[in-house]
């Protein structure tokens, strides 16, 4: 594929814009499978360095974004604590695109309709370049986590439940 054929989604214009170093990768998807890990798998990547985006509602606070390694989950008690909640809960899959822009398996944290406070996962500055959605299923940017954490405004913080722990809303 030429580079002329490759997707430019928004996300890349945007980075392009703030002269922001990164890297495309486009793989295949089903919509069975969009899951974090089956990008990682495809794009040869370790789970550790491919983030997926979530996007929270706290019970004072309202809505904000969760970067987190693809084979963890979130801990809801950390995620509200951080953000300034008592509680937090996931955004219902019908209500991502009208809030976001975007659609389930194609969330980035960069370009939402509104920009929401963000939180990176602080394993992220452990490593030289992660990946998340370019806004579109199938197409993921490489980046450093420091320039995503300055882009979007982003606090490094503990976000994920440890091994073996289980979450509650």
């Amino acid at each position: 594929m030429s580079k002329k054929d490759k997707v430019k989604t928004n996300v890349m214009r945007l980075l392009d814009q703030a002269k922001i170093d990164y890297e495309s990768r486009e793989y295949d998807y089903s919509e069975e499978d969009l899951s974090g890990t089956h990008a990682a798998d495809t794009l040869g990547f370790p789970y550790r360095m491919v983030y997926k985006t979530l996007v929270l509602r706290g019970d004072k606070k309202g809505y904000f974004v969760c970067c987190i390694p693809v084979d963890r989950e979130i801990d809801l008690k950390k995620a509200a604590k951080v953000s300034g909640n008592k509680k937090a809960e996931m955004l219902h899959v019908k209500e991502l695109l009208p809030l976001t822009g975007y659609i389930r398996g194609g969330c980035s944290p960069i370009g939402m309709k509104k920009q929401f406070p963000t939180f990176l996962e602080e394993l992220a500055a452990g490593e030289s370049r992660i990946s998340i959605s370019a806004g579109q299923r199938g197409v993921q940017v490489l980046l450093s986590p420091e320039d995503l954490r300055k882009y979007t405004g982003a606090q490094y913080c503990s976000l994920i439940l440890e091994k073996g722990e289980e979450t509650e809303a």
